[in-house]
């Protein structure tokens, strides 16, 4: 294995509300430190923090990578890979044996599997494929009696009654989707409070533009898509690869985690969530963490890069930041981790030694960050760190108030209550 170079700081500097931004580090080779999927054994769970307890809400499933709880207590879960579209050069060659390395960017299944637990017990005790034949299906949103999915190249409406284990209706094209060279394939989406309108997450089609700019027309942003006239209009632009969404309950502010640029170094860039500001701009390609000026993007834009604005909170370099939950009705949990938001961390491949691989809880305050991250779930790494169990995706509440993760390494479903 290539090493590259190596952190000088620990994760905790690039984690708050003022992470340290060391000068980049940029290497023809950059880090390359990949953890290989070993699952997990009979028996064996990942690390729940003091006070908290995990156990298998479902195994046995095919690379599940986003959570989408129904009014009823259904939870949706959506097996998904990359289409496999990307732009063909040696990045994106280098990029596949990352993906395949970490145990992604194999055939995906392109379906959603339905959970339901008709027991009360904690787990699972009906599995049915609930929609199939779609592309790459990431985010869902129920609005009424439609379901909405985000493919990777479009949303899709299908009909829903409330009980359905299956839906054999074909879908309704509602809007196409950037697609193309998807090199952030994921589309996430989140309905607005009023059900007219669905916010839309797309990431970029590079790391810093590789493909040209004309490649990033209408990607790493945050798009409002008007369901009675099906039109997308810009929201937030400048975020490389945003993915969770979220509403905060207080303020009713909406909040995103979002993957910032790679090679320059293990200590940059953090991740981060943020508060979105309608008509902002966060940086990307031009800037990072504000008006930290990114010198490999040319030409350089210093108009736009005076207009960007830093995020509100890192979350650490490479961590891969996904899946975000806000815990205020987390009723299974002890009161110490109901006010605040849940991330999954999927985990890095451009940083020695390896950050993210858990799950993580940041207090809120009045609607904002309020301290630092602590762990609610860990033990996907092996000790020595050459090996993964699984790797945190996608994050909900259960109907009773448990948090439920998605991890698509394990190809299993956890449930996290207090003991």
């Amino acid at each position: 294995m290539v090493r590259g170079e190596t952190a000088t700081l620990r994760v905790i500097d690039g984690t708050g509300p003022n992470p340290t931004l060391p000068p980049p580090k940029e290497r023809f080779i950059p880090a390359l430190n990949i953890a290989s999927p070993i699952g997990w054994k009979e028996g064996e769970l990942p690390v729940a923090a003091p006070g908290l307890k995990v156990t298998p809400y479902a195994a046995g499933l095919e690379h599940p990578r986003w959570l989408y709880k129904l009014p009823n207590g259904d939870i949706l879960v959506a097996e998904s890979d990359s289409p496999g579209t990307d732009a063909k050069s040696i990045k994106s060659t280098i990029a596949g044996f990352v993906m395949k390395k970490a145990g992604s960017g194999n055939k995906s299944p392109n379906r959603i599997i339905l959970l339901r637990d008709t027991k009360n017990s904690g787990s699972a005790d009906v599995k049915t494929v609930f929609l199939e034949g779609l592309y790459s299906p990431f985010g869902m949103a129920l609005i009424g009696n439609d379901l909405y999915v985000a493919n990777a190249n479009a949303i899709v409406r299908f009909p829903y009654h409330e009980g359905d284990t299956h839906i054999s209706e074909p879908g309704e094209k509602i809007v196409d989707l950037p697609s193309g060279y998807n090199h952030h394939w994921t589309k996430n989406i989140l309905a607005a409070p009023d059900g007219k309108s669905l916010f839309v997450t797309v990431g970029s089609n590079s790391n810093i533009t590789e493909n040209g700019l004309e490649a990033e027309k209408g990607r790493a942003l945050i798009d409002h898509l008007d369901l009675e006239t099906r039109t997308l209009s810009p929201y937030a632009t400048g975020l490389r690869n945003p993915n969770g969404l979220a509403w905060e309950p207080e303020t009713g502010a909406l909040w995103v985690a979002v993957n910032e640029r790679d090679e320059i170094g293990s200590d940059l860039v953090p991740d981060y969530i943020t508060a979105v500001k309608e008509g902002a701009f966060y940086g990307w390609p031009y800037s990072y963490y504000g008006q930290h000026v990114d010198t490999r993007v040319q030409p350089e834009n210093p108009d736009l890069v005076a207009k960007a604005i830093p995020p509100d909170y890192a979350v650490g370099p490479h961590t891969a930041s996904l899946g975000i939950a806000f815990s205020m009705e987390a009723a299974a949990l002890p009161e110490k981790w109901r006010s605040g938001l849940f991330v999954a961390q999927h985990g890095s491949w451009n940083r020695r030694p390896k950050s993210g691989y858990r799950v993580i809880y940041v207090p809120f305050a009045d609607g904002k960050p309020d301290g630092m991250p602590r762990d609610v779930l860990s033990g996907f790494l092996t000790a020595d760190e050459r090996y993964t169990h699984g790797r945190p995706v996608g994050v909900t509440l259960d109907k009773d108030g448990a948090l439920l993760v998605a991890d698509d390494v394990g190809n299993a479903v956890w449930r996290v209550t207090g003991q």
